[in-house]
């Protein structure tokens, strides 16, 4: 049985990542997948929150619904404003989205499937999903409406905004591992007392301004001031309609999947098992690393994500809509001062070599 997964194992890894067209496709295919059933997902739950039925009429379960939704958009007429710069309306989607998607190139799915396992990794990513906001900016001032560039102009300095916080609080994260390669932080989260050795427990702080922070940056509730109707009609994408439209949402939940990705790589020890390291459970001689050893990483990986995109749909159907400035305080005196004084206290852990994470 061990020699045929091993086989199973080398001919995977072969497809996946030694060929960069079959490794890119085996990530992107299965990514718009995931999208297209995070927005069933998204229904289905907070239909449940709020006593509602949700999708349930095309397929099981409403399971054809994001199909459904698909081949409606496509057969929309994309209407483009008369005024509008036609080039830049429609490059301005495209450029949103492929900076979610790019992002993925650098993110280790377990040990060894990565498709580019760059040393500066995290870097990449920052700099390649920083490029998102020109896609809101252009498709704001494209549109030649006042609305649109309203929207533009707050939800890009709301991305901005939080963008400092989250890098402040990834900065934490570099300190503890001593590493910007994605592979080398999750590996200095393994040892001998699981998800304790992990990095959400010592910068617990940093872990909750960057979830915190990666919601608004997505412009998702209850951080959504770009699309708030009563004040601005439907922010910076209020002039597009069909496929045009329907792109802005593969990235924004492209973008929830790659923040929850992140999330579960920085602090949460990425592939690795909860359980690594356990072999005397609260002293009672259960080798809970061994019972759990047959789990592939890539399972507990994206376990780890859909934990946080649950939390991103739970946010939605819980909390109202802050108002502008609301945000724009949050983000610049709580989240910024808080991570400056957390990477101080890291610097010093780091220091005196306080505990396992860094010792």
């Amino acid at each position: 049985m061990d020699w045929i997964m091993q086989r199973w194992n080398d001919v995977v890894d072969l497809y996946f990542w030694a060929m960069p067209l079959t490794g890119a496709l085996t990530i992107v295919l299965p990514l718009f997948l995931a999208v297209a059933y995070t927005t069933w997902l998204e229904r289905r739950v907070i239909g449940s929150m709020q006593v509602r039925i949700g999708p349930n009429k095309v397929g099981w379960k409403g399971l054809l619904q994001p199909w459904a939704d698909m081949f409606k958009l496509i057969f929309k007429e994309i209407i483009i404003p008369s005024g509008a710069n036609k080039v830049l309306f429609v490059i301005a989607p495209v450029i949103t989205l492929l900076s979610a998607v790019a992002a993925w190139a650098a993110i280790p799915f377990d040990a060894t499937k990565v498709l580019s396992n760059m040393n500066a990794g995290l870097l990449y990513v920052l700099a390649i999903t920083s490029v998102g906001v020109y896609g809101v900016i252009i498709a704001g001032w494209a549109s030649n409406s006042k609305y649109a560039l309203l929207g533009a102009m707050r939800s890009a300095a709301q991305i901005v905004s939080y963008e400092i916080a989250m890098g402040f609080a990834l900065v934490g994260v570099l300190m503890a591992a001593g590493s910007m390669n994605l592979g080398e932080i999750v590996r200095g989260q393994s040892g001998e007392y699981g998800l304790l050795n992990w990095y959400w427990l010592p910068l617990l702080p940093l872990f909750l301004v960057y979830f915190i922070s990666g919601v608004a940056e997505t412009n998702r509730a209850p951080f959504d001031v770009a699309e708030g109707e009563s004040e601005i009609v439907a922010g910076f994408h209020v002039e597009y309609s069909g496929m045009t439209f329907a792109v802005f949402f593969l990235a924004e939940y492209a973008n929830m999947i790659l923040i929850s990705a992140l999330a579960a790589i920085m602090f949460l020890g990425g592939w690795l098992s909860p359980f690594q390291g356990v072999h005397d459970f609260l002293w009672l001689g259960i080798d809970l690393d061994a019972w759990t050893a047959w789990i592939p990483g890539i399972f507990w990986f994206l376990f780890k994500i859909f934990i946080f995109l649950f939390l991103f749909l739970w946010f939605r159907a819980t909390f109202p809509r802050y108002r502008y400035d609301q945000i724009m305080r949050l983000g610049w005196k709580v989240f910024i001062p808080i991570t400056i004084v957390w990477i101080l206290v890291v610097g010093g852990f780091v220091l005196g070599k306080v505990g396992p994470w860094w010792s």
